[in-house]
């Protein structure tokens, strides 16, 4: 289970309004998350500027930043020596379903068993229970 440092349940993400609007290039938004500002873009052979990650990659990050998150908390409520965890993903349409492959490399002197731990919770990260569980999007006009 999760150490009682960590309580999963004590970090949920509050409600967030993230906003997009048109930025400067022809197919550039500018995407606030509260006080952050990020870019997002298409490809310059799609029409666009490839002034910011394409928004596919931007949901493959939020994979991975959620991931090292996650292990670096959980090593270290467990006083384990993870000096770096390192995520790559790589994704894309595979038939019917939009895949994400997750690569995790786990640096530090770990022993076997904490590795194997750390695999296992990886997909316990709040961002890939989010995208393996029932998602309800709604649309209504402003």
């Amino acid at each position: 289970g999760w150490p009682a440092c960590l309580n999963p349940s004590a970090d949920k993400e509050n409600e967030m309004e993230v906003t997009t609007h048109r930025g400067t290039g022809p197919l550039q938004q500018v995407i606030t998350i509260g006080q952050h500002t990020l870019l997002t873009d298409a490809s310059v052979d799609a029409g666009g500027e490839a002034s910011g990650p394409l928004p596919h990659d931007l949901l493959a990050a939020a994979l991975a930043a959620c991931t090292t998150l996650t292990l670096n908390l959980y090593a270290r409520c467990k006083g384990w020596p993870l000096d770096e965890v390192r995520v790559a993903v790589t994704h894309g349409q595979e038939g019917e379903a939009y895949a994400l492959h997750r690569r995790i490399e786990l640096v530090g002197p770990l022993g076997a068993d904490e590795k194997e731990r750390l695999m296992t919770i990886a997909s316990q990260c709040p961002v890939h229970k989010t995208l393996s569980g029932r998602i309800a999007i709604t649309t209504a006009a402003a």
